[in-house]
């Protein structure tokens, strides 16, 4: 009977909210309160590293891979007066790789500086109608596409929120704040799009949200994880032309990510 109901609500949330990063969320705390109902009988195991989350401080690394993309908000003119179509943002898998510095709060909470580097790629594909028809020389292959391909120093401070251990097995969440710093972000380049670059902003900050699960083998911890990486920061430099068919009518620009990390402490 539980099953079902879980079905059932899962499907409802994944049907209304359209989220699949929040749907995912909401399915990890479902399954982990079922095993949680369920732990009086869970047998015991040999218990590997037992005293590894104890330690004060520890150290690990990670690697993994990303996804980001870009949202936007509009001028209202962008859709009362022209009737243009969204920017459409086409996300291309990146890679993450980084350090990890653990220091225990207590039995359940840990805080963690995770500093590595992201690289990821968005191609950004504008409506060519009616944007472009004031443009000399327009060419819709060249001038309707931008390829953005940003390489972050990432610098997130995050809290772990650890669930009881369950023999070799631990679910945890994620929260927190990053910082990035973009290699790549040509915010001081004067060329803009005209000559075919697209600049953002160096500095951006944004919030965190994930989970996970740790695994405890016999010579080291296995952690991988699913995290939302929002920036809540406009990142877009505005070309110099005000009226730029590419910039004119976007206000902010704010990336998001799904990164997942696998973690060896």
């Amino acid at each position: 009977m539980f099953i079902i109901k879980k079905i059932i609500l899962i499907t409802i949330f994944d049907l209304v909210f359209k989220k699949k990063f929040y749907f995912f969320l909401l399915n990890f705390l479902l399954i982990f309160g079922e095993i949680s109902a369920q732990y009086p009988d869970v047998r015991e195991k040999v218990t590997n590293l037992p005293n590894f989350d104890d330690r004060i401080l520890h150290y690990g690394y990670y690697l993994g891979f990303n996804e980001y993309d870009f949202k936007f908000e509009y001028d209202e003119s962008f859709y009362s007066n022209l009737g243009s179509k969204d920017i459409e943002t086409i996300p291309k898998s990146g890679f993450n790789i980084g350090l990890i510095g653990d220091l225990r709060l207590n039995e359940f909470f840990n805080l963690r500086f995770e500093p590595g580097l992201y690289y990821t790629q968005r191609d950004l594909i504008y409506p060519s109608e009616p944007l472009f028809n004031d443009l000399y020389d327009f060419d819709e292959n060249r001038d309707t596409k931008r390829n953005i391909k940003s390489t972050y120093i990432h610098l997130p401070l995050i809290l772990k929120i650890n669930m009881k251990r369950i023999n070799n097995f631990r679910p945890f969440l994620l929260t927190g704040f990053s910082y990035d710093y973009n290699l790549s972000s040509n915010q001081n380049n004067r060329d803009d799009n005209l000559t075919y670059v697209f600049r953002t902003t160096t500095n951006s900050f944004n919030y965190e949200l994930g989970l996970g699960f740790d695994f405890y083998l016999y010579y080291f911890k296995f952690s991988p994880s699913i995290r939302g990486i929002f920036s809540f920061e406009n990142e877009l430099i505005m070309d110099q032309d005000p009226f730029s068919p590419w910039t004119g009518k976007i206000l902010n620009m704010f990336s998001r990510g799904v990164a997942i990390n696998l973690t060896f402490e």
